[in-house]
């Protein structure tokens, strides 16, 4: 296939050309361990690295906490992306930490998705390629195309298209009439874990869960007694699992946070 994409994009760089020779610059011999959220970017940088010929296996982090739609999606379009199971559920780690996750205590991040407490085969020793961009965040638009992990100098991530913009994204899907999941033709402009406190319509995505709304107030309920029997006491969360979730919902102690970290 032809690597002359210039009519794709504005300008006179041909971004998709430039990502996969990004790609391919940077191949290790063991191959790349392309980090799968089943997302907008993650399937672009997917069908890149198809074109670029490279070495590679795809993980998919399980939280627990996914979208049905979405691991229905993976499953039926990309039958070769590895699940990845973790230790514990996201009840399991809410009742063992004894507090919820927040936008400023993410370890449902470090235990579910990436760290060394992670199951992920995206983890240490690895050279993990993943769809981070500067448009997402602010934080976001401070990282560099390479990178080392902050905490684990073993494993190193390239962002092949993190100067892409969204409408480029978009338009890669079109050209390429690449699948996606249904959540963004139902007004979903992420798609993560439902109810992440990093999410700006947390609420309403408990609402359309009822089942996993359920599951966290499950979660404070068996929280709440362990921390009785740890003689913390509530403190903050109020009487029961309700208020519980009534705090989490109404917790924003910083603005415009990055959705997922990657390290940060």
């Amino acid at each position: 296939m032809s690597l002359e994409y210039n009519d794709l994009f504005l300008g006179s760089v041909d971004k998709i050309k430039t990502a996969i020779e990004r790609i391919r610059h940077f191949e290790p011999k063991e191959g790349y361990c392309l980090a799968f959220s089943g997302g907008k970017d993650s399937i672009v940088v997917k069908k890149l690295m198809e074109l670029s010929g490279v070495k590679y296996e795809t993980h998919f982090s399980i939280t627990t906490v996914d979208p049905p739609e979405l691991t229905s999606y993976i499953k039926k379009y990309y039958p070769d992306v590895i699940f990845d199971r973790p230790k514990y559920n996201m009840k399991q780690l809410i009742v063992m930490k004894m507090y919820p996750p927040t936008r400023l205590a993410r370890y449902c991040c470090e235990w579910l998705k990436e760290g060394k407490q992670s199951t992920s085969k995206c983890g240490s020793n690895t050279f993990t390629i993943t769809g981070v961009r500067w448009a997402e965040s602010f934080k976001r638009s401070k990282r560099k195309m390479f990178e080392f992990c902050l905490k684990d100098k073993s494993k190193k991530y390239l962002h092949p298209i993190i100067d892409w913009t969204d409408l480029e994204v978009w338009e890669f899907i079109k050209k390429f009439k690449l699948p996606y999941c249904e959540l963004y033709d139902r007004g979903f402009k992420r798609i993560g874990c439902i109810g992440c406190p990093m999410s700006t319509h947390q609420k309403s995505e408990l609402e359309q869960y009822p089942k996993i709304k359920n599951m966290y107030l499950s979660a404070f309920k068996e929280m709440l007694k362990e921390r009785d029997k740890n003689g913390l006491g509530k403190l903050i969360f109020g009487k029961n699992e309700h208020t519980v979730m009534d705090w989490w919902i109404d917790y924003r102690p910083i603005d415009n946070p990055d959705q997922t970290i990657l390290f940060e």
